[in-house]
């Protein structure tokens, strides 16, 4: 009878080929991500329009986001309050920048007279305004609807203050039910957002500005 002979080389060998095929199969079935982008407003003339001055130029930005939003996956919250973190359906870009880039899109369309960079600027560039956005909250459940709350500023970049802060508070309905749903419903309320922002920047840059008092001697 002929004895076997085992090589501990050969065993470790197979068993190594075994292991990387088997963490292939399971790469291969791993889902890939879905990215979602901001909807902005159709560059069709459907959207409102307020009047603004030829030549006003307002930077856009910054727009500062909780933390817990400060991740690529999409962020919900249930109907008790319980924070999920999709691993599969994540934005395009930083969420800030998200809201930044639909909010310069959208006020460019409402407020065509005007001229509108995403921050930071260009140093050289002479800028009249500054819109400042703060989300304070931003809760979405993929069964119900979604709550957008912000607070934003305007700053008058020549005079180096602050004109006026408001606090915006908007819902939408999540339809359908999944995240391309909630990337909609947030894309309607930025839309909301914009179009508050644009009346009050209208009715500000109509306006006309006090001359500056000189330093006496």
């Amino acid at each position: 009878m002929k004895k076997q002979i085992f090589y501990p080389g050969v065993v470790l060998f197979c068993g190594l080929i075994l292991f990387v095929l088997s963490g292939c199969i399971c790469a291969g079935s791993s889902p890939s991500p879905r990215f979602y982008m901001l909807k902005c407003m159709k560059d069709d003339g459907s959207a409102q329009k307020f009047d603004m001055p030829a030549g006003v130029i307002t930077s856009v930005g910054p727009v500062n986001i909780p933390q817990y939003l400060d991740r690529p996956q999409i962020v919900t919250v249930d109907g008790k309050g319980l924070m999920g973190i999709s691993q599969f359906d994540r934005w395009s870009e930083s969420l800030d920048s998200e809201i930044a880039r639909a909010i310069n899109l959208n006020l460019s369309r409402m407020l065509p007279g005007g001229v509108f960079e995403l921050f930071p600027c260009n140093f050289a560039i002479p800028l009249n305004y500054q819109l400042i956005v703060e989300v304070m909250r931003l809760e979405a459940d993929l069964k119900n609807e979604l709550l957008f709350v912000a607070q934003w500023s305007i700053i008058d970049a020549d005079a180096k203050k602050m004109v006026f802060t408001r606090r915006s508070e908007f819902t939408r309905p999540v339809n359908p039910h999944n995240y391309s749903g909630l990337a909609d419903a947030l894309s309607g309320a930025v839309e909301d957002l914009s179009a508050e922002i644009a009346k009050d920047l209208s009715s500000l840059a109509k306006k006309p500005k006090a001359p500056r008092q000189e330093a006496e001697d």
